[in-house]
């Protein structure tokens, strides 16, 4: 297949500090199967760089250009990934603070040599209809999207980018839950 009628697009430009050109037919540009003009887009990197032009972030406006743009997107993602971390200690805090609504239910159970004795259970929980649990929801959403856009922004694969997210993320989480008391699954990543 003779694939010389397609142009051949760097994702950088000359001018940056590291950007090797890699092109492969089948990830150009005119490949695209979202439409529009093929010559106004621009091949994403697969790879790790450290570069600071033309890295566009999350939005096709959103274009940083000169380093002091890519300082001041680090310090806005780091913030960012730090935010996330307090949300979602903020919501554990919150859930445990509105489950007031406590039962105790007691009921007779057989005990040794005929005797009968009573066991006590107790139920937490919060109404579905509550304020508690509307805050909760509207709290779940903003930390789901923020996540998203955390995850978005690495996938940049530009490595300044991701160190601001995962930086963020351990700072967030020195900051704020270092007072949790709970068991925590190692295991998960993806929230």
């Amino acid at each position: 297949m003779d694939h010389s009628h397609h142009m051949e697009m760097s994702y950088m430009d000359s001018n940056s500090t590291m950007q090797p050109s890699h092109h492969h037919p089948a990830t150009s540009a005119s490949h695209s199967h979202g439409g529009g003009d093929s010559n106004m887009m621009m091949m994403m990197p697969m790879t790790f760089y450290f570069g600071f032009k033309n890295v566009e972030l999350l939005f096709s406006g959103l274009v940083i250009n000169t380093a002091g743009e890519m300082a001041g997107a680090f310090v806005a993602v780091f913030l960012l990934a730090m935010f996330y971390e307090g949300l979602k200690i903020a919501r554990e805090s919150l859930l445990r603070k509105s489950q007031v609504s406590i039962r105790y239910n007691s009921m007779p159970v057989p005990g040794p040599n005929g005797t009968i004795l009573m066991e006590t259970h107790k139920t937490v929980g919060q109404q579905m209809l509550s304020f508690p649990h509307l805050l909760q929801t509207v709290l779940h959403i903003i930390q789901v999207v923020i996540s998203y856009f955390l995850m978005l922004i690495f996938m940049t694969y530009n490595g300044y980018l991701c160190i601001a997210v995962a930086a963020g993320a351990g700072t967030g989480y020195f900051l704020f839950s270092w007072k949790k008391a709970v068991v925590v699954d190692i295991t998960e990543h993806c929230h």
